[in-house]
């Protein structure tokens, strides 16, 4: 009885060690990885930077135009949208035909105008618009409701605020799927997996080793892509810090336990990528990362709603852009708490160490 009692503490200090070592060790294979960091880290960034500059909010752009005669080119220049150039009829018609100008504007039948354009040109279509409406209004036309701009720049408005809060979904879907499931298959196939089953250490220590240092790479990944957005580009962060941090927090080990169960029973490189293309792609393209999953038909909204990454996105956007806080954001926590207890269980049950 003694020895038991003298053993039992033993066990347990082990265990904790065990544990201890465990995360270390995944902290060392992630750091030994360039391509890992660059993708967790790096990536996201870049592809905010590319993203956010190329669809930033700017002016409408102003529409080349020709006319034939200096009373067209008058009347148009009180239209701040479109910029309005002399031509003879055989420059005007090479200007059109060579895309340096979206329409031409020449002297019609009893006063009137003749536009020629290419109809399937969106800025054919376009300046056919605005330049009929400037010649009316300077022939005397008046419009029978009087009406005025209010222009709304907002941040939280624009697509980079959008953007963000996608990436960082993304992201977090990416580095638990990729980043576990990779590292637990890489151990399989070299054998290590058979080497710690004669150590006393159990299945839930080894998997929650992945899942604890998902943890403290958490903090340095959200900060540098939430960090970058908010100082490069004035992406709000309308929710309090703790509670972006919570979804942050829940949503990484939602997509951990997800790549715990992917790599269960995988033997292969080749198979445990198969496998998590299979499960992250529909999720690329359906969730809304790049732009609104409202895009998609009705009858697979329903399913849409279901993904974890739908579920996360919306709940960050919702954080970040309009200040919701947790309680209002209960049906989107419930499925990712779904998927990571399910995951979990599952992975536990069906985990090989061969």
């Amino acid at each position: 009885m003694s020895d038991l009692a003298a053993t039992a503490p033993r066990a347990q200090a082990f265990a904790g060690r065990s544990l201890v070592e465990l995360t270390l060790v995944r902290f060392r294979e992630f750091w030994r990885e360039p391509e890992a960091v660059f993708w967790v880290f790096i990536f996201p960034i870049l592809l905010a930077a590319g993203l956010g500059l190329a669809f930033r909010n700017r002016p409408g752009d102003v529409l080349n135009v020709g006319v034939s005669t200096p009373e067209l080119a008058r009347s148009l220049a009180s239209e701040k949208s479109v910029a309005a150039r002399t031509f003879t009829l055989a420059e005007g018609e090479q200007a059109l035909r060579a895309g340096h100008i979206a329409l031409l504007a020449l002297p019609g039948a009893n006063g009137g105008v003749v536009y020629r354009y290419d109809d399937t040109n969106p800025e054919g279509r376009l300046a056919r618009s605005l330049v009929d409406q400037a010649l009316q209004r300077a022939a005397g036309r008046r419009d029978p409701v009087s009406a005025g701009d209010e222009l709304v720049r907002e941040p939280g408005s624009r697509y980079i605020d959008f953007l963000i809060p996608g990436l960082l979904g993304m992201n977090l879907m990416g580095s638990g799927i990729w980043g576990i499931g990779f590292a637990i298959v890489d151990a399989r196939r070299k054998k290590l997996l058979k080497r710690l089953i004669a150590s006393p250490m159990s299945r839930a220590e080894y998997l929650l080793s992945f899942l604890f240092s998902r943890l403290v790479l958490l903090l340095f990944e959200v900060a540098a892509l939430v960090g970058f957005g908010v100082w490069v580009f004035g992406v709000p962060l309308r929710a309090p810090l703790w509670e972006l941090a919570f979804l942050c927090l829940l949503s990484s080990l939602s997509f951990s336990a997800l790549g715990l169960l992917i790599a269960s029973r995988v033997r292969t490189i080749e198979g445990a990528s198969g496998l998590m293309n299979f499960v992250m792609l529909p999720m690329w393209v359906l969730s809304g990362v790049f732009f609104s999953a409202q895009r998609f038909p009705d009858v697979l909204q329903p399913f849409i709603k279901a993904l974890p990454l739908t579920a996360v996105v919306d709940a960050l956007r919702g954080s970040m852009l309009q200040g919701a806080r947790l309680p209002h954001l209960a049906s989107e926590l419930a499925v990712i708490a779904v998927w990571l207890v399910l995951s979990f269980i599952f992975a536990l049950k069906l985990f090989r160490w061969r």
